[in-house]
């Protein structure tokens, strides 16, 4: 694609790039209260039954998800107009999804600057290696990333990490903003929890409301991962890396079931998201819909997504994931002696 044409493009999307307040409101309404309403049959199942409760969590979870795609948006400040009103909203949506908003939203602005530079990787990203680096790697090193990529751990443990550790320190040298809100996000968060255990009972915690948190996490870190993990994904050099092409190239169109595209905030059209971060959720089908261009992304599906969780480490010269055995037979071929 042209530079010129690549400009055309990002013109196209430009107009959907504008808040709409009603809607926004609507968002919250349609979001946030049936959270709550989920949260609460969850509670009141417990003396049913467990199973009972952990359906409504589990309803929850997917509602947590839909929060966190308004937090998401109050990041990129495209939820309100309002700079104050995407902070204050980014910040309640953040102790609902246990994230730390003005840390996320550095972290997350840096993904969506370098996504698919391979020279710019490791902030706001999944981790990924080059076979090549991989061959060149320490045993410790092969062993650290194996585990990392292993499905058991990265959406097992993965979600624990992500509340527990990662969203609730700052990083070295945070900007006093940063920090505050880090904090005042942790303590809202153990004020809640506190306020639940000595009122509802310190078992409603483990039995609500940390498989309404882990479900989520786990979900979230899956639409995360399959998103920019499919076999011919974008990546490049920074001498060769181009922004339109890594938005449209690298991020895919999940194609998902009206009801699910709905519950994750039509997040599956990464691809228009990417290129023009400033489009609402609501906006985003309409974006693409309106956009021809943007058809040609590659598309993903419930069913093909699963083959990504396969897919560890990016071939460079092939431009495509590979898989750890797919690697192996590309060494062992490599090192074979000539025969000539």
């Amino acid at each position: 694609m042209s530079k010129q044409k690549q400009a055309q493009l990002r013109k196209d999307v430009m107009p959907f790039a504008k808040s709409q307040t009603k809607a926004s409101i609507i968002q919250l309404f349609n979001t946030i209260l049936p959270f709550f309403a989920l949260w609460f049959l969850a509670y009141q199942s417990l003396s049913i039954s467990f199973w009972l409760s952990l359906l409504f969590s589990i309803g929850a979870a997917g509602f947590m998800i839909r929060t966190f795609i308004i937090f998401h948006d109050c990041a990129h400040q495209s939820f309100f107009k309002s700079k104050k009103w995407n902070t204050i909203f980014g910040t309640i949506t953040g102790v609902i999804t246990h994230f730390a908003y003005e840390k996320w939203k550095r972290e997350h602005s840096i993904h969506h600057a370098t996504s698919g530079n391979l020279d710019k990787r490791g902030i706001g990203d999944i981790w990924v290696m080059t076979v090549e680096e991989y061959e060149e790697a320490g045993k410790w090193e092969r062993l650290k990333y194996r585990l990392y990529r292993n499905p058991l751990i990265m959406f097992g443990l993965g979600p624990l990490s992500l509340f527990l550790l990662d969203n609730r320190f700052n990083r070295k040298g945070a900007k006093k903003k940063e920090r505050m809100n880090t904090y005042l996000i942790n303590g809202l968060i153990v004020a809640i929890y506190c306020l639940i255990g000595f009122t509802l009972g310190w078992h409603v915690l483990l039995l609500v409301q940390l498989p309404i948190a882990y479900v989520a996490g786990m979900l979230g870190i899956w639409l995360f991962y399959v998103q920019h993990q499919f076999e011919d994904s974008y990546f490049e050099n920074e001498s060769e890396w181009d922004y339109v092409k890594a938005a449209v190239d690298g991020s895919s169109y999940y194609k998902l079931p009206r009801w699910l595209e709905w519950m994750t905030g039509s997040i599956g059209y990464h691809h228009v998201h990417h290129l023009a971060p400033r489009v609402p959720n609501y906006s985003l089908e309409k974006a693409h819909e309106s956009t021809p261009p943007l058809h040609q992304a590659t598309t993903i599906t419930l069913k093909s997504s699963l083959e990504s969780i396969r897919f560890r480490l990016y071939d460079e010269k092939k431009k495509t994931f590979v898989t750890f055995r797919e690697m192996k037979a590309q060494l062992n071929e490599k090192h074979q002696p000539s025969t000539d």
